[in-house]
């Protein structure tokens, strides 16, 4: 397993020099809106996507957790929902210039987690429209439940 953060970026160019000095790496991916370290000391698969200059501030765009086949996904999938959470799934999905299978859960303060497995590059970002930028990553939190609820 490798953990994986997502933020969002104003520049993209100035963010790949700092993250190329700060994790001593080079990028594994580079598109004019996306890039991509899969690093293993530490174990991070960290990703930037340029945000839309309406959105604010706002760093983050979800977490998650990559692992080694679609078999973990799926037994990761039963037992976050054994425990009562609610997946989307997104099985076989064409996002950030990658094919993955891969669920998502939501926290209670509405932050996404996805928990995926990288089937294959692809040179869109979206399966949706390919056109589109920004279509892809966390979809919507669907109506959260408490921390009490998880006990």
């Amino acid at each position: 397993m490798r953990m994986h953060v997502s933020v969002k970026v104003a520049d993209l160019e100035s963010n790949l020099t700092f993250y190329k000095a700060f994790f001593g790496a080079e990028p594994t991916k580079v598109k004019a809106n996306y890039a991509k370290f899969e690093l293993s000391e530490p174990p991070l698969h960290f990703s930037m996507v340029t945000r839309s200059k309406g959105e604010g501030r706002g760093v983050l765009d979800h977490f998650g957790i990559q692992v080694d086949g679609t078999e973990a996904v799926l037994a990761a999938r039963e037992r976050l929902k054994a425990a009562g959470l609610t997946p989307v799934d997104e099985m076989g999905t064409t996002c950030c210039y990658a094919v993955s299978d891969k669920v998502w859960f939501h926290d209670p303060e509405g932050n996404a987690w996805e928990i995926f497995y990288t089937k294959a590059d692809s040179e869109f970002e979206s399966a949706e429209d390919p056109a589109v930028q920004g279509m892809c990553c966390a979809p919507e939190a669907p109506m959260l439940i408490g921390l009490e609820e998880l006990k």
